[in-house]
């Protein structure tokens, strides 16, 4: 059994691996100031609740974009699972190959993760879009090598820094009305929030496609995170909707691991 972990800025997600299949994922709140006991408790929690022996862990794997919960989540993995996680970017890296001229080592690891999985799902030239608390587009040319991206606020931050800074509009839910023309002040902001982000993802594909230099009819649009179904059900533009990127990504990397001689401990 593999237990893969994405630490993101605001969720953990853990997907738990049995005979190379995806069988189970759950969500944790990242909380930076979260100790190695709650981690590892909550998890173990889970465990029960699926039916899981946490013995059966063979190996941790882990992307994370926040350092300041890893000390707390090595520690976690290490006391209630017996084991020492694999860390990408410090113990093995993703794969992706990088073009000239990018700065790999600032590149979120969560990114090159997906980023490596959805190359090798889908095939390049490839746009992948992950839908976060930050919404990042990373592109590979016809080689699945890498040539850049861009990053944008998230539609929550994006909705939430709309409310806080106004006096009197309302939290709403995220959610795309039938008309941008809306007649009261929710659906208005819907629309505003919705279909201006939607068209921002438009452009930075249409764009993104264009720079790539590539037969754009053959850069295939790849989205994942919690809000990228909602954006795709809107847009003509993005083709796959994949939940899964990332732990696929985890588990694929680590399979090359072991491939190459690393043991599970």
């Amino acid at each position: 059994m593999l237990l893969t972990i994405d630490v993101g800025n605001t969720n953990m997600v853990f997907g738990v691996f049995q005979n190379g299949r995806l069988t189970n994922s759950f969500r944790l709140v990242t909380g930076a100031s979260r100790t190695s006991d709650e981690i590892g408790l909550q998890v173990r929690e889970y465990f029960q609740c699926f039916g899981l022996e946490a013995d059966e862990v063979e190996d941790v794997i882990i992307c994370s974009v926040v350092p300041r919960i890893m000390h707390s989540l090595n520690n976690a993995v290490i006391k209630y699972f017996n084991r020492t996680p694999i860390v990408i970017n410090q113990d093995v890296t993703a794969g992706l190959r990088y073009s000239e001229g990018c700065q790999w080592r600032s590149h979120g690891a969560d990114r090159s993760v997906a980023c490596v999985s959805a190359l090798e799902k889908y095939g390049a030239p490839l746009i992948v879009l992950d839908f976060g608390t930050a919404t990042t587009v990373d592109c590979m040319d016809r080689d699945g090598v890498y040539q850049g991206g861009s990053i944008l606020a998230g539609i929550q931050i994006s909705m939430n820094a709309l409310i806080s800074g106004t006096a009197q509009l309302p939290q709403v839910e995220l959610q795309v009305p039938e008309t941008v023309l809306s007649k009261d002040t929710v659906s208005q902001i819907q629309s505003g929030v919705m279909q201006g982000y939607i068209g921002a993802m438009e452009r930075l594909i249409a764009r993104s496609r264009a720079e790539l230099d590539c037969d754009a009819e053959r850069v295939k649009v790849v989205a994942t995170g919690g809000l990228a179904r909602l954006i795709a059900a809107n847009s003509t533009l993005i083709d796959v909707v994949d939940g899964n990127l990332i732990p696929d990504g985890l588990h694929s990397i680590y399979q090359k691991y072991r491939s190459q001689g690393n043991a599970a401990e």
